[in-house]
């Protein structure tokens, strides 16, 4: 571990990774994969469902877990990153199955099936007063969002390391936006990530204040910003192969390319374009390419 993981996991009191039981759910098969609805318990005894994708006709010889966006959309999660709603340029769980890897999608805490008052895609006026919620009531209690989360993101990674073919060194995690803040955390916090492609979510803490972009929900820990910054948060990821891919023109990663160049050694693959931060042809097709790439290796 480096430093930074120990110190941060010690900061926000996250447990190691634990076994984790699944419930197991129907599946439907579709043109080159299977799509299983499972379930299994997080920290708080809270129900975490998610879509696990697997290959079929071919071997599963990796995986990664996919954590889904924000986008004001709280009614979106795992359904997007299937490509039932939302994006097509987030559908990541049928481009990467077909390629191969088990993928598997959970909806993170106050999204689609996680939200507090309602289930499904549909949206309720009330989804943001959930999200805001998740944090201010863990506040009242000395605890911070982010744990909760990260808890959530390890328990992913062991679900999907229970997939039968799924080689524990072929095993990363990958998310635009907000998942992209999920997966660059993760990744510095756990060494099961043996991979991490960052999306739209890197952008040092200086610039957001400066441009009043704004923080995670996510990010609200108390002192966070006296001790780390996004570089030494991405260079903890290190030696790892790190996909980081950003947008001149994107606010939540407008000098990712100064970040980067902070961090020293030269696991850092780097996609930068002259546009904005909703994904499009190009960037999904890359991050697909070099996430089957790593699991290729």
């Amino acid at each position: 571990m480096t430093h930074l993981t120990t110190m941060l996991r010690e900061r926000l009191g996250l447990a190691d990774p634990v076994p984790v039981d699944v419930q197991r759910g129907d599946i439907e098969a579709f043109d080159g994969f299977d799509r299983e609805r499972i379930e299994y318990r997080g920290l708080e005894g809270d129900t975490i469902p998610a879509f696990l994708f697997t290959p079929n006709g071919r071997d599963t010889r990796g995986g990664v877990v996919v954590f889904h966006q924000h986008n004001g959309e709280f009614h979106f999660g795992k359904s997007e990153v299937a490509g039932d709603v939302g994006s097509a340029y987030q559908a990541f769980g049928p481009a990467l199955a077909r390629r191969g890897l088990a993928v598997l999608a959970p909806d993170a805490l106050t999204f689609e099936d996680r939200r507090g008052a309602v289930r499904g895609v549909e949206p309720d006026y009330y989804d943001w007063l959930q999200h805001y919620n998740a944090l201010t009531y863990r506040l009242l209690d000395g605890d911070v969002l982010m744990r909760k989360c990260l808890d959530d993101a390890q328990r992913a990674v062991s679900v999907l390391l229970q997939v039968p073919g799924v080689d524990a060194q072929r095993v990363g995690v990958a998310g635009h936006s907000y998942g992209g803040y999920t997966a660059l955390y993760h990744a510095a916090v756990d060494a099961r990530c043996r991979f991490a492609c960052i999306s739209g979510a890197v952008c040092s803490f200086e610039t957001r204040r400066r441009e009043n972009t704004g923080f995670t929900l996510f990010e609200a820990v108390p002192g966070l910003a006296r001790l780390i910054d996004t570089h030494d948060v991405l260079a903890a990821i290190g030696p790892r192969p790190t996909l980081v891919v950003s947008g001149a023109e994107d606010k939540y990663s407008r000098d990712a390319d100064e970040v980067v160049a902070k961090v020293a050694g030269d696991f850092i693959t780097e996609l930068r374009v002259e546009r904005g931060h909703a994904l499009d042809q190009e960037r999904f097709e890359a991050i697909v390419e070099w996430v089957v790439g790593q699991v290729a290796r």
